[in-house]
């Protein structure tokens, strides 16, 4: 059984930040998670990606915000994509004025 894409799309917040999303089930669990998805969603502000969740092979889950990489605890893709949006809200927020 090959991966079978679930989502693959991009959200525009405004004119200079974007989101991706891209989300698979797998076959079997990537090295280093124990759920059978794939991920990698990324907030971008201009140009630069300020926050992303992925599962990268062999590192497991994980997200990447205000310059720091912490251990992501995955529940369930609907989870995930709340957890996202929260992060981006979040961000916004504390980068109004910037």
């Amino acid at each position: 059984m090959k991966a079978t894409q679930l989502v693959r799309t991009r959200i525009s917040y405004s004119e200079t930040a974007f989101a991706e999303l891209a989300l698979w089930q797998v076959p079997k669990p990537l090295a280093g998670s124990t759920h059978q998805f794939k991920y990698r969603l990324a907030y971008v502000v201009d140009s630069v990606c300020v926050l992303r969740y992925d599962n990268e092979e062999g590192k497991g889950d994980h997200k990447h915000f205000k310059g720091r990489e912490s251990v992501y605890r995955f529940t369930t893709p609907e989870q995930l994509i709340h957890d996202f949006q929260r992060d981006i809200t979040r961000w916004n927020n504390e980068n109004r004025n910037t």
